[in-house]
């Protein structure tokens, strides 16, 4: 793959990742800060009457012009990580399409960037967790992600040595096995965090991180589907459709 299609390929990745985080913009907004702003009003019933913190950033700001940008960088940047992943990827795999390969990407992104770690930690609203420790659990849940990729990327590349001898179908079950053993591994050793406060509301908690999980699944679905059919479109393109001669009539 030369330079000027793989530049063409970055620029549709991010491209894509704007749509998609337009897309996840959506579910963010109606479905994720209803919960923040429950959780907000559960810390401010809960606060002791002489602590008053002065609002830097007001939340109306921080719900609107904060949230798209903070989900259209995250959008375009992970778009053109995956674009450069993708020409990587493209007919290393398998013999895929460059629809079916962005797609397939996408999905094991999701799965290895976010699910994975989301299932040891996963996201908690405002009011939940120790200001004094979110340096630990912050290093914890992206030592998690980074332990993630890559066994996600070594249980690749054993499966593709594996397909010669056992074939395709056994080595991706080997793989796979592999994998989930190593990050159960991972998951025992790595320390527990709880710190969720015994009368925060549970029901509160589950919809925050059924959203959060919402809307990174709309991220990822998006991009692998938009960068997917202009990565298509760009290296398999359709040939013009030729008109058909007209029929000349006989004995002219």
């Amino acid at each position: 793959m030369n330079s000027a299609t793989v530049r063409n390929l970055l620029v549709r990745g991010m491209l894509a990742g704007l749509g998609a985080g337009l897309l996840a913009l959506v579910v963010a907004y109606f479905l994720g800060e209803p919960g923040v702003d429950s959780a907000i009003g559960f810390e401010e019933a809960h606060a002791p009457a002489h602590e008053h913190e002065v609002e830097l950033v007001s939340r109306s700001l921080q719900s609107t012009a904060g949230l798209a940008t903070g989900v259209l960088v995250y959008g375009v940047a992970f778009g053109g990580i995956a674009a450069l992943a993708f020409c990587c990827a493209l007919g290393r795999v398998g013999r895929f399409s460059p629809r079916a390969t962005a797609l397939l990407l996408s999905g094991a992104a999701l799965l290895a960037v976010y699910v994975v770690p989301f299932l040891k930690y996963p996201a908690n609203p405002p009011s939940v967790g120790d200001p004094d420790t979110i340096g630990k659990r912050t290093t914890l849940y992206f030592l998690m992600m980074a332990l993630s990729v890559l066994l996600a990327i070594a249980a690749t590349i054993l499966g593709k040595r594996l397909a010669p001898g056992l074939g395709t179908w056994y080595a991706t079950v080997v793989a796979v096995a592999a994998f989930a053993a190593l990050i159960g591994v991972a998951y025992a050793l790595l320390p527990v965090v709880n710190e969720v406060p015994a009368d925060f509301p549970a029901a509160l908690l589950w919809r925050f991180r059924l959203s959060a999980l919402a809307i990174q699944t709309t991220l990822w679905g998006g991009l692998g589907l938009i960068f997917g059919e202009l990565a298509q479109r760009l290296l398999d393109p359709k040939p013009a459709a030729v008109p058909a001669a007209r029929a000349v009539p006989a004995g002219n």
